[in-house]
This record gives C-alpha cells, structure tokens and sequence, in this order.
C-alpha cells in the first residue's frame, strides 16, 4: 500500500464516512488471562465511545511506510489450506460473527505477542464501497463497482493512570484522584487484506509498529504468517555493512560522500511519489558506480547485497539515507554538517597527517560565542 490509499482508508473512520460493521474486543491482564470481551454492531456503541475507537484506528494506519507501516507479502506455503491467509479470509468472511473463530484468534495473539503488562484486542470488520473515479480524479460515489471487505486489528496497552491530586466539582475540594485503568493508544495492528489499485489483494498484509525497531517477530510469523522483514534499522546497519565490505581496506571518504548525496538527491525527485523509494540489487549497485566504487570492487557486491538483503529483497531509500544529517566521527572528534552541505567538508593531507578541512565563509561560532571573521584564515583543519 502507498501514502494514498492509507490515508483512503484512514478517511473512513469518521461518523460519515464510517463503513463498519461489527467490533470485537479482549482485555488481557499481565497473566495473559482474558478478563473481559466485547462484541456488537459498532453503530450500536455510544457517540463518543465511537469517536475514541476512530482515533484508535486512524493510529493503526499512521506513522512513516517502512518503518511504521510495514507491507508484508504471504509466502506461498501460507496461502495453502490451513495456511495463516485463509484462516484471516475466514475470520474476514465471517464477519466477526463466528465465536469459536474469534477466540481462536484472541489465543493465537496471546500465546505469540509479548507483553508482560495489560493490554486490549481489538478486532473490526468493515466493508467500504469504494467510489469510482472520473478521467480527471474526481471521485463518483453514484458510480462504485467495487467493494473492500476487510479486518482491522489493534493491539493497545492498559496502564494505570498516574496518581495526583484533583478538583472535585461536588465537594468544591482538591481531593486525590482516584486512578483507573486506560486504554492507550495502538502499539500493534494489521489491515487485511491490503488495498492496493483501490481494491483488495489477499497476497499482502499491512502491518503496523509504533516502534520499528520492535516488530514482534513472533506475532509477525505466527499469527499472521508473513515473511519477517528487516527493521528500519537493520536495513540501515546491512546498507553500511554492504558499503563497508565492498570497498574494504579503499573505503574513502569522497566516495562515502558522494553515496549520501546521491541517495538524497534520488529521494528529493521522489518525494512527489506516492510510492516510497525502494532499492533493489541493480538499483544499489548503479547508486554505487554513480558515486564512484571503482568496477573491480564491484565483482562481490552481488554476493554481498544477496547474503545481507536477499536475492529479490529491496532496501527503502529513506531507511539507509541521513537526510537530517550529515556525521564524521573521530575518536575524539564528531563532526554534523548540514547534509546538503557536505561540500564544505574535505580530507587532504597536510605535514604527512590526513586532515578534515571544513571552509569558512562569513560566520563562526565557539560554544555560543561569535568569532569574527579576521580571527580565521577562511577553513579550519582536524588532524586525525
């Protein structure tokens, strides 16, 4: 799924957009005992319980694709019968109206996610009839042909709310709060199945993470039956062990340089796409002859990149690139820059020592004091 069609079914979760049927939910305690349940006509709930679970939802579908929000493609053994996708098609075509179907779900997620506090289960069904489009984009409600059935699951946790003192409107007095029990935002979810084209596709999973470096393998392998993708940060380590390993002992600062400032400039053409910016081996390997990696370091990088990624596996661009910076690291020295001014910092070697020059133009400033210009001579020099 793309920016576009999240934020197509983000829109659906309000009073007049809402195409919900049925909501389902479980409180486990910190025993992974089930302590209370929830099921009924989501247009049943009371208003403003509704726009709590709207708000609920929207986060399952929010945060950063590939990081937060994170496409995942079923294996082939999964979409066999008895495989996790049609179990999923069941619980989806059942409506949420099959009980025995709905308890198994709420085991497969306590026995796999890990939680050692409170949290609830909540399980939606919704069909949304999704409009047509005229040639210029406008959307045609009257014009419909298809419709999106679909499950949304939300995992939040329970917390205790905090202690502290109160105003008691009855008795005119500041009293001390009496504490209960929260739901608080989503941690964990899914969307199945994908909405991709404006239509469904049983083949994928959106999965949700509030942290990305915490996916939940288990969860992730167990009860959705997905390939367990690399995390942000994982992709970010495996792009700089793939550059590392591929240049060796000739790995250069220039070259570095240029890596960073070529991936950032293919990430501001692509910014207007709805699509993120993936990687796959050939893109990779044009990033790095563009930035300079002679050919001969190049005959092991398929080698690398296939052992590291996979063979048919992407990186996304936004994972591996420091757009917000751009760091050099001595031991006794960390240099940030602007990362679109990576030019004002250079290596050279003077009196034998290889130096980082970094050029001055019109201001300099040491721990908040300015130093005029005519106190330098236009670069200042870092010896390694």
């Amino acid at each position: 799924m793309n920016k576009k069609e999240v934020l197509e079914i983000r829109k659906q979760f309000t009073p007049d957009n809402c195409a919900i049927t049925r909501i389902c939910g479980c409180y486990v305690d910190h025993e992974k005992e089930k302590k209370a349940e929830l099921k009924k006509a989501f247009l049943s709930l009371p208003e403003e319980e509704a726009f709590k679970y709207f708000d609920i939802f929207k986060h399952t579908l929010s945060g950063t694709l590939g990081k937060n929000l994170i496409n995942m493609e079923f294996p082939l053994d999964q979409e066999l019968n008895g495989g996790s996708q049609e179990f999923l098609l069941k619980l989806r075509d059942s409506r949420l109206e099959d009980d025995m179907l709905i308890e198994e779900f709420y085991d497969k997620v306590i026995e796999n996610y890990i939680y050692a506090e409170n949290y609830y289960i909540i399980l939606i069904h919704a069909v949304y009839d999704v409009p047509g489009r005229s040639s210029d984009g406008l959307e045609m409600f009257d014009a419909s042909d298809t419709v999106y059935e679909h499950i949304l699951c939300s995992i939040c946790p329970v917390n205790l709310t905090k202690a502290g003192l109160t105003y008691n409107t009855e008795t005119n007095n500041i009293e001390d709060r009496i504490r209960d029990w929260i739901v608080e935002g989503p941690v964990k979810g899914f969307l199945f199945p994908a909405f991709q084209d404006r239509a469904s596709n049983v083949h994928n999973i959106l999965y949700y993470t509030k942290k990305p470096e915490d996916l939940q393998p288990e969860l992730i392998a167990n009860v959705l039956g997905s390939t367990i993708p690399l995390t942000a940060g994982d992709q970010k380590t495996t792009f700089q062990t793939i550059i590392s390993d591929t240049l060796g002992d000739e790995c250069d600062y220039e070259v570095v340089r240029n890596i960073h400032d070529n991936l950032n400039e293919m990430l501001e053409e692509a910014k207007e796409e709805p699509e993120p910016l993936e990687l796959s081996k050939p893109d990779v390997k044009k990033l790095l002859t563009r930035s300079g990696v002679p050919l001969d370091k190049l005959e092991s990088f398929d080698e690398e990149f296939e052992m590291a990624v996979g063979e048919k596996k992407t990186l996304l661009a936004s994972n591996i690139a420091n757009v917000k910076t751009f760091q050099i690291e001595t031991p006794d020295v960390v240099v940030k820059v602007n990362p679109e001014r990576s030019d004002l910092v250079e290596t050279r070697v003077i009196d034998g020592r290889r130096c980082l020059v970094i050029a001055i133009d019109d201001h300099l400033e040491v721990n908040g004091i300015e130093i005029p210009c005519t106190a330098v001579s236009g670069s200042t020099e870092y010896r390694e």
